[in-house]
């Protein structure tokens, strides 16, 4: 009994520990403050709490007790929802990838590298393109499903 109480108190403090590094490196990659100025909804910050702490908690029930979306939301609602939660955390990990690109100055050095000075912005959509292209093969062709 005293283990299980010890391993609940180690896990607990974990994320806590894990949970204020993600904040910490969310706040230095500027991540929300950016996507805040993108969009131009400084009026709804609150919104964006609420929502950064619904995907926080969605994902630790998720993760900790491994709840089938389909399964809990049947049919063909099941699917769209899986669906448009995928298109989500792909925006979320794609502003994140972005985001810490742009604070390490990746897409000004590669560019000045090779010599590129004009269609940067075709050069970020054709990643983004590949990404998704990639995704879809992997998620497709079930990859690492071994």
């Amino acid at each position: 009994m005293t283990e299980q109480i010890f391993l609940g108190i180690v896990g607990f403090s974990s994320g806590f520990l894990v949970s204020g590094g993600v904040v910490a490196l969310m706040i230095g990659l500027g991540v929300i403050t950016r996507f805040i100025g993108i969009t131009h909804t400084a009026k709804r910050v609150e919104l964006y709490e609420d929502a950064i702490l619904a995907g926080a908690v969605a994902g630790t029930v998720l993760t900790v007790f491994e709840v089938k979306p389909c399964a809990v939301i049947p049919g063909m609602i099941g699917m769209a929802a899986l669906i448009l939660f995928g298109v989500f955390m792909g925006i979320f990990v794609g502003g994140w990838i972005m985001a810490l690109a742009e604070v390490i100055n990746v897409f000004p050095v590669f560019c000045r590298r090779f010599g590129i000075v004009k269609g940067m912005s075709w050069l970020v959509i054709a990643l983004a393109l590949g990404k998704t292209a990639g995704s879809l093969m992997h998620f497709y062709m079930r990859w690492g499903k071994g």
